[in-house]
């Protein structure tokens, strides 16, 4: 087995930190924050809960503060359900089926742009970025997760989800409560960053070296 960072470490050092604010907790954070593909289906997220991640969306900066995003919730299974059917996982792992049954995330953040504020999607690519991974930090804090998929019909999910006519579909962010572990692992400069599992589901994300990204 690879030598890393169990994921799981970080939710503990940031468990035992709470009420200090400091860079180190910040970057507990940042490592704990992956992109889980196993949930705990019994854990449902909630509206209040989402409503919560986007109101740091909300606030996060944004290009010319054009605010050019809308947000759609799923927490109800039905429309949980319907997103899932709609949305392809683990694009490097063609032989497994992600999520395993009975792994599925409780809720989804469809962000979708609004182009009676912006018509240029190429123009906000930075900003969705941005807001996708501000609204998993703040999964992250409250010990939740998620999964930032682009893999999608936008044509198709804006149909099932009967959006208005000005939204069109950009990202899809699943969040629930992740019971898969992964492990991050140092590679060498040249050696391949694909993520894999081994015979027992832990999945491994290789990462670059500090000194090898330094130009």
């Amino acid at each position: 087995m690879a030598e890393g960072i169990e994921v799981a470490e970080a939710y503990r050092r940031k468990a035992n930190k709470k009420g200090k604010v400091n860079v180190k907790m910040f970057k507990d954070l940042v490592i704990a924050n992956r992109s889980y593909r196993g949930y705990d289906e019994s854990y449902k997220m909630s509206r209040e809960e989402l409503l919560e991640l986007v109101d740091c969306a909300r606030l996060s900066p944004c290009s010319v503060n054009a605010q050019p995003f809308k947000y759609f919730l799923a927490w109800e299974s039905k429309t949980v359900h319907t997103i899932q059917s709609l949305t392809k996982w683990a694009a490097a792992l063609p032989n497994l089926q992600i999520p395993h049954e009975g792994m599925c995330p409780t809720g989804f953040i469809v962000i979708c742009q609004d182009r009676e504020v912006s018509d240029s999607l190429a123009a906000h690519q930075k900003d969705l970025g941005i807001a996708a991974q501000t609204m998993l930090l703040a999964a992250a804090e409250k010990e939740l997760g998620g999964c930032i998929i682009a893999s999608f019909s936008p044509e198709k999910l804006k149909s099932a989800l009967h959006l208005a006519e000005n939204l069109t579909p950009v990202l899809v962010v699943a969040v629930g409560k992740p019971i898969e572990k992964i492990v991050l692992t140092e590679i060498e400069d040249g050696e391949s960053t694909k993520y894999y599992r081994d015979e027992h589901d832990v999945h491994y994300v290789p990462k670059r070296k500090l000194e090898d990204i330094i130009v």
